[in-house]
């Protein structure tokens, strides 16, 4: 079966600072780019917010590759989540999570699809990963346009 592939990044100006996110998200020939932006936020929520519309964007359940160059975002989802959901969203220092409203969208959208997570280094020349960073840093320079 065809999967689709969503690329996903976020930035930040200042961390935390004004923030955008992308995600691109392709099947077969066609793709669409996504992006968004926030005033005061940080990096780490921005990532979060580019996996989570890219997956909203997605009508149907059908096979996806969300491909993302945070280690947060693929850590956190596949591995960190499952302690934090048996510890009442507490790390396991007992801390609140950082992000927990965030993990939580992640969490719920991700289980109504078949998702694989997929972690590319960033600035490092892939293509769609390079376009969604510039997609997400314009989304920010958008929120001092009049």
């Amino acid at each position: 079966m065809k999967r689709l592939t969503i690329y996903t990044d976020g930035a930040c100006s200042g961390n935390p600072g004004p923030g955008g996110w992308a995600a691109i998200l392709v099947w077969g020939e066609t793709t669409k780019e996504l992006s968004g932006a926030e005033a005061m936020t940080t990096n780490n929520r921005m990532e979060l917010m580019a996996a989570i519309a890219g997956l909203e964007a997605v009508s149907r359940p059908v096979p996806i590759d969300l491909v993302t160059d945070s280690q947060y975002v693929k850590q956190g989802i596949e591995s960190w989540i499952h302690g934090w959901k048996k510890n009442g969203w507490r790390t396991a220092d007992k801390k609140d999570v950082k992000n927990a409203d965030l993990w939580q969208r992640l969490d719920e959208i991700a289980s109504s699809h078949d998702v694989s997570f997929t972690w590319v280094k960033g600035h490092a020349g892939h293509e769609q990963n390079e376009r969604a960073d510039e997609l997400a840093r314009n989304a920010i320079k958008s929120l001092s346009s009049p």
